[in-house]
């Protein structure tokens, strides 16, 4: 089984799944996912609490992340832990592979907000359980795990496999929207990489969280952006980009598109103090391609929205 993560929907939720195959029988690595003088090996926050069903927990962090609280949802030694983590619901399911190995089944159910939201931050949270239920393979085998590192590009790659950095078409057309998550920076260290306004004109501007100004099309002025900075403090930094985009100009659409799109890859590598090279050409015209096609998606669904219906009336038998 492929140790990179998956993301799916169950009912209206993003779940991240891992799975781990490992040379040790459940009942070694029940101990190793369970005691928490274990847990401090790989898991990534502190935890404490009683382990039963209802029972509560407690999450401790070092870093900027808050600490948070849980319940023990499910406790089936050595088969089944499950737990909340705030409003995320984690599930260690460990099943016998062979006389002396398990396979684990790691499942995230991101719970929080709106769902489309709640998705933005599974790159950055597939990369952490990858590196996290490495650390707890290398415990169990007497290794000592190899230090994490590259992480915009193990970010980046989740991003891309599960369509996270993809902009969208709304209002018939006249507005792109994208949406990112940006980890964990300072919004004070994140205002100063956003793109500047180029020949457009500042309109509105509150440090470091909103950066509005125009956008021009042959000198001409053509539409409104805007640069949107958000920390939560459950799920960090998040940046939303719009831009309006006149009807007359919609054959743009699919380049307008490609061209944030690349904007915002690179003001995502930059969080990581790297500096990005411009996208070759041939994935400029791929993207570009993509979004075209997206765009012509878009606008035959919203013919057919506009169609009148139709009244139909039945001869009498």
């Amino acid at each position: 089984m492929p140790a990179r993560a998956h993301l799916e929907t169950a009912g209206d939720r993003p779940v991240l799944r891992l799975a781990r195959r490992l040379r040790h029988r459940p009942e070694r690595v029940w101990s190793a996912v369970t005691d928490p003088a274990e847990l401090a090996h790989w898991f990534p926050a502190v935890l404490s609490g009683e382990l039963k069903p209802g029972a509560t927990l407690e999450f401790a962090f070092d870093g900027p992340m808050e600490s948070g609280a849980g319940e023990v949802l499910v406790f089936d030694p050595p088969r089944v832990f499950e737990f909340s983590w705030n409003a995320d619901v984690l599930r260690i399911e460990l099943t016998p592979d062979g006389e002396d190995g398990c396979l684990l089944e790691f499942t995230h159910t991101f719970n929080r907000g709106e769902p489309a939201i709640a998705r933005l931050g599974a790159g950055r949270t597939a990369a952490g359980w990858d590196t996290c239920l490495d650390a707890l393979g290398a415990r169990l085998d007497g290794r000592e795990p190899t230090p994490p590192s590259g992480w915009h590009e193990r970010m980046s790659a989740y991003v891309g496999e599960f369509g996270l950095g993809e902009g969208e078409v709304l209002d018939e057309g006249t507005r792109i929207r994208f949406r990112r998550d940006l980890v964990w920076k300072p919004l004070a260290d994140v205002w100063p990489l956003l793109p500047g306004p180029g020949d457009g004109e500042v309109t509105g501007s509150v440090a470091p969280s909103r950066l509005e100004h125009t956008w021009r099309h042959h000198g001409n002025p053509a539409g409104n952006v805007r640069w949107e900075l958000r920390l939560d403090p459950l799920d960090g930094v998040r940046v939303e980009f719009t831009q309006t985009v006149p009807a007359e100009l919609s054959a743009l659409l699919p380049e307008l598109l490609a061209a944030r799109h690349e904007q915002l890859d690179a003001l995502f590598a930059r969080t990581f103090d790297l500096d990005p090279e411009p996208w070759p050409a041939e994935r400029a015209e791929a993207v570009r391609k993509r979004y075209a096609e997206q765009v012509r998606a878009s606008r035959i669904t919203d013919a057919l929205a506009h169609q009148p219906e139709r009244n139909v009336s039945h001869p009498r038998r």
